[in-house]
């Protein structure tokens, strides 16, 4: 068993109050404080003039993020990028800024507060404060898809590519990314395969904003709209990336079901997600989990429990490989004949 580095009592404060970095961190970001900073070191003074907020607030705001190594205040009062705020900006190489705006946004953390609710009656909340399910609320409101879509393309940017270089996609003829977003992983299997066609299939509003044509791609790859509950394009590789985890078993299973029934033969379903490993480790898909069960009525699953559902859908798991990334791909393949 890990020692803890403090005290137990001020561990658990130390938990109890981690909410106010999200807070602080989503604060910071909607209102662009790191961009102001690629210029060099500026007081929290200087900074409010700019951005029109008051300055004693935002001053405390950055003090405490700079605890916690995002940002620095030297002594003379000025606030200076670090590595991890520098990743906040918007033009930053792998910026994390519309990762931040997602993650830390009401939708996942308001019903985070109600988390006692959701384990006494096994239920999200989401739609007693939003007054709709998650995904109703995603496809009524332009502006969280918006902040949604965007969140979850910075969100994977960073993994997108070690994640395409640890597994053999070169063997595929054509490649589906089931409910693949702006396409962000898809131009990274298909830079790295150039033999390989690919289709980015999602609904329309999502394909709105596709990088597929900015990628140089648009020869080798279409795009197609549609609802992956009622069809998906055929394909010898389907590819569900951080989708099953937004359902429950029962939903994904039919997911599951709609890839089986497209899969060419000899095909293959590859299920990117988190797989929970044993024991007390921490681990990101833990702390996914937890998110899951109180915005959406998905979950992260063990191996053995992916197992469960491809043998619902007539799969067979054939192996879980590790990545980089917080991420594994279980592959699967169709079931034989009984």
């Amino acid at each position: 068993m890990t020692e803890l580095s403090l005290p137990p009592h001020l561990h658990v404060i130390q938990l109890s109050w981690g909410y106010l970095y999200s807070a602080a961190l989503h604060a910071v970001v909607e209102i662009g404080v790191a961009d102001r900073l690629e210029s060099g070191p500026r007081s929290a003074a200087s900074l409010a003039e700019e951005l029109g907020v008051e300055a004693q607030p935002l001053h405390r705001a950055l003090r405490l993020l700079a605890t916690a190594h995002v940002f620095s205040e030297d002594d003379d009062g000025r606030f200076h990028l670090t590595p991890s705020a520098d990743v906040l900006r918007k033009n930053a190489p792998g910026s994390m800024r519309d990762a931040v705006l997602m993650l830390a946004h009401e939708t996942f953390w308001a019903p985070a507060g109600k988390l006692a609710t959701t384990i006494r009656t096994g239920k999200t909340p989401f739609t007693e404060i939003f007054g709709a399910p998650f995904f109703d609320i995603l496809e009524k409101n332009p502006e969280f898809g918006r902040i949604f879509h965007r969140g979850m393309a910075g969100f994977s940017d960073t993994e997108n590519a070690p994640i395409a270089a640890s597994f053999d996609f070169g063997r595929f003829e054509k490649i589906v990314d089931v409910g693949g977003g702006h396409g962000g992983f898809l131009i990274e299997v298909l830079g790295k395969n150039p033999k390989a066609r690919g289709v980015l299939f999602d609904a329309a509003h999502v394909l709105r904003e596709a990088r597929i044509a900015a990628a140089g791609l648009e020869g080798r790859c279409e795009l197609a709209t549609g609802d992956f509950f009622q069809s998906a394009p055929g394909g010898d590789c389907l590819i569900l990336k951080r989708i099953l985890h937004d359902w429950t078993d029962e939903s994904a299973i039919a997911i599951l079901r709609v890839c089986r029934r497209a899969l060419a033969e000899g095909g293959r379903v590859l299920v990117i997600d988190a797989v929970i490993p044993r024991g007390n480790a921490p681990h990101p898909g833990k702390e996914l989990d937890v998110l899951m069960m109180a915005s959406l009525p998905g979950r992260e699953r063990t191996e053995e429990e992916f197992r469960e559902m491809f043998a619902a859908a007539d799969l067979r798991l054939e192996r879980v490989v590790p990545t980089p990334s917080a991420l594994s791909i279980v592959e699967a393949s169709a079931a034989p004949s009984r």
